[in-house]
C-alpha cells in the first residue's frame, strides 16, 4: 500500500506532541522514533524466520524464548528476578503499559534487551542507546501512535516514505556541518553517475543513508518493465520508481548485501541511517561508525568487516562543509599539505578510495573549487593530472536551505587517466523556490536538461567545438580544455569559464543616453517638487 495521508498525519502528530512535550530537538525525536519502529518490526521478523525455518525444517530459536533477568525489580513479579522473553514482543508490552508502567519497562528492559539481540539484529544499531522520552504522557501517546501505523502491513516501499516523512522534519544543520541533502538533488546526482548492478557503491559520509537509497531505487527503476513502474509523490512532486521486477534472484540478493557501504561520525546519523536503509529491505547493508579521516584499514580488517579491498566503484558524498580536524589525527592517506579542512580531507579520501574507472559525484563548497592555498591548488592538480573530471555542476545559493545559503556544486569524476575537457552544468532553478524553507515546488527545473546534457557529453562537446564566433552562447551548459584550466590554477569554479555572448552589442550614442538620464532626472525633480506641495498644503 502506498504512503497515506493517514500516516502522514500521524508522525506529523507525533512531533506535535514531541515538541509540545519539550523534546524539541528533530534529530533526537527522528532517532527515539527509528527505535519504536525497530521494536515493532521485530516480532514480524522474528515470526517469520521461525515460518521460514519450519518449511525449511531447520532449527530456529526465537529471540522471544526464555527468561529474561529484569534489571528494574519493579518490572517482575513481586519476588522474582525474572520475566518471559516473551513480555519483549511490542504487541504485548504497547498494548498493554502505559504511562509510568510504560516509560519504566522500555527504559529499564526493552533498550537493555535489544542491545542485547542488536549485535545480531541490526549490526549494533542498539549499542548506546537509551530511552529519552520520559514523560509518561508523552511516551504513551507517542507508542499508541507508532501503533496504529501499521507497518507490519506496509510494503518496504511504504515504510522507507513513511521514515523519509520524519527525516523531513530535520530542518537544522549538524554540529559538524551536516545536513540533510534535498532528495531531488540526490537523485540529479546518482542519474548522472548511473549505478548498475554487480557494482559496489559507498558513502563516507552517509547521513540518513539518502544518496545510498536513492542509487537502490535508481537500479531498482533501471531493472524494471513498464507495468512495474509507479508514479509517487515526493516532496510536492510526482517521480518514478521501479519495483525491479527484472532483477534475478541472485541480483536482489546482491543488492541486499554486497552493494552498499556506508561510514558517518555521528551514532545519531549511523542509526538513522540503518534505519532508513532496513525499512527498505536493506537491513544487511552496515553502515559504520567510522571518521574515515582520522582512522584507517587495512586490507585484513577489511576483510573482517567485509569491505571490498580494491575500492568501490561509484562513491556518492554530501561530506561536512565545516569543522577543522586536528591535524595530528589526520591519517597519512588523506592528507593535503597542512590542511585540516574536511571538505579537503574528504575530496582526497574519495579520491583514494575508488577502483580504477570509478566514478564519483560529490557535493563541495565553492571554495574547493576556486580556493588559492596550496592544498586547494593541490587537490585540484591531483584531480585534473590523476583522474578524468567530466564535469561541474554548479547549484545555486538556496539549495541548502533552511539549513545553510552556503554555494556548492557537484564534483563529477573517474578515477584514472587524465582530464581533456570538463563539462559545466549551471542551475538556476532546481524545481522549488529558492527561499528560507527550499521546500515550495515551482515548475521552473534545470536539472532535468542538464542530466540529459551530460548523457550527451560527447554529442555536447562537437557542438562546442564546432561553435562560430558569432554564435549565442550556451546560458545552461559550456566547456573548458584542461590546458586553460591549467593555466588558471586548476580554478574548477563553473563561473570562471562561462562565455560572454559572441552576439553583436549594439552600443548607443553617450550623447543620447545623457540626453535620456537628464529627462528622467528633471521628471525625478517635478515629482519631489509636487509632493512637498502637498505635504505643505497637509500642515496648513
Amino acid at each position: 500500500m502506498p504512503l497515506t495521508p493517514d500516516m502522514r498525519r500521524s508522525i506529523d502528530q507525533i512531533r506535535d506532541y514531541l515538541f509540545g512535550g519539550g523534546y524539541p530537538d528533530p534529530v533526537s525525536n527522528a532517532e527515539q522514533l527509528s527505535f519504536l519502529f525497530f521494536f515493532y518490526l521485530v516480532e514480524g521478523i522474528d515470526a517469520e524466520n521461525k515460518q521460514k525455518a519450519k518449511v525449511l525444517k531447520t532449527p530456529y530459536e526465537s529471540l522471544f524464548a526464555g527468561d529474561w533477568a529484569v534489571k528494574n525489580p519493579l518490572n517482575a513479579e513481586k519476588g522474582k528476578k525474572s520475566i518471559p522473553r516473551d513480555r519483549f514482543r511490542w504487541s504485548v508490552w504497547a498494548k498493554g503499559l502505559s504511562g509510568e508502567a510504560l516509560v519504566r519497562f522500555l527504559r529499564d528492559e526493552v533498550f537493555a534487551f535489544f542491545a542485547e539481540m542488536g549485535e545480531q539484529a541490526a549490526h549494533n544499531f542498539m549499542d548506546g542507546a537509551r530511552l529519552a522520552i520520559i514523560d509518561p504522557t508523552v511516551l504513551t501517546q507517542v507508542v499508541n501512535l507508532v501503533d496504529g501505523l501499521r507497518l507490519d502491513a506496509a510494503d518496504s516501499d511504504t515504510k522507507g516514505d513513511l521514515f523519509e516523512h520524519v527525516l523531513r522534519q530535520i530542518k537544522q544543520a549538524g554540529e559538524l556541518g551536516q545536513f540533510r541533502t534535498p532528495r531531488h538533488v540526490i537523485r540529479a546526482i546518482v542519474e548522472i553517475i548511473d549505478p548498475k548492478v554487480g557494482e559496489t557503491i559507498y558513502d563516507p559520509a552517509a547521513g540518513t543513508a539518502g544518496f545510498l537509497v536513492a542509487a537502490y531505487n535508481h537500479i531498482r527503476l533501471a531493472n524494471s518493465s513498464p507495468s512495474a513502474i509507479q508514479e509517487v509523490e515526493s516532496d510536492g512532486k510526482t517521480q518514478r520508481r521501479g519495483l525491479g521486477d527484472k532483477l534475478s534472484a541472485a541480483q536482489t540478493s546482491a543488492l541486499q548485501s554486497a552493494t552498499f557501504y556506508g561510514n558517518d561520525v555521528d551514532p545519531k546519523m549511523v542509526r538513522l541511517a540503518t534505519m532508513n536503509l532496513t525499512l527498505r529491505g536493506l537491513a544487511n547493508v552496515r553502515v559504520q561508525l567510522r571518521n574515515v579521516l582520522t582512522t584507517s584499514l587495512d586490507n585484513e580488517r577489511k576483510e573482517e568487516l567485509g569491505l571490498p579491498k580494491e575500492g568501490y566503484h561509484v562513491v556518492l558524498a554530501n561530506p561536512p562543509f565545516a569543522g577543522r580536524v586536528d591535524k595530528d589525527r589526520v591519517v597519512e592517506e588523506v592528507k593535503v599539505g597542512t590542511s585540516t579542512a574536511t571538505e579537503l580531507l574528504f575530496l582526497k579520501y574519495m579520491m583514494d578510495n575508488l577502483r580504477p574507472g570509478g566514478r564519483c559525484g560529490v557535493i563541495v563548497p565553492e571554495g574547493v573549487l576556486f580556493g588559492s592555498t596550496g592544498a586547494h591548488k593541490e587537490l585540484r592538480r591531483q584531480l585534473i593530472e590523476n583522474n578524468r573530471v567530466e564535469a561541474v555542476l554548479s547549484l545555486p545559493g538556496g539549495v541548502f536551505q533552511p539549513y545553510s545559503g552556503v554555494k556548492t556544486s557537484v564534483l563529477f569524476f573517474r578515477k584514472g587517466g587524465s582530464t581533456e575537457n570538463v563539462l559545466f552544468l549551471h542551475v538556476d532553478n532546481d524545481g522549488y523556490k529558492l527561499d528560507a524553507n527550499h521546500d515550495s515546488p515551482i515548475e521552473a527545473d534545470d536539472l532535468p536538461g542538464l542530466v540529459e546534457a551530460y548523457r550527451n557529453r560527447d554529442k555536447r562537446l562537437k557542438d562546442w567545438t564546432r561553435r562560430t564566433t558569432t554564435a549565442d552562447f550556451c546560458e545552461k551548459w559550456w566547456f573548458a580544455d584542461a590546458a586553460t584550466i591549467r593555466t588558471n590554477d586548476f580554478n574548477l569554479s563553473a563561473g570562471r569559464y562561462r562565455p560572454m555572448s559572441q552576439s553583436a552589442i549594439e552600443h548607443r550614442d553617450p550623447r543620447e543616453l545623457l540626453d535620456e538620464l537628464a529627462a528622467i532626472e528633471a521628471e525625478i525633480v517635478e515629482e519631489v517638487e509636487a509632493l512637498r506641495a502637498a505635504l505643505a498644503e497637509q500642515v496648513v
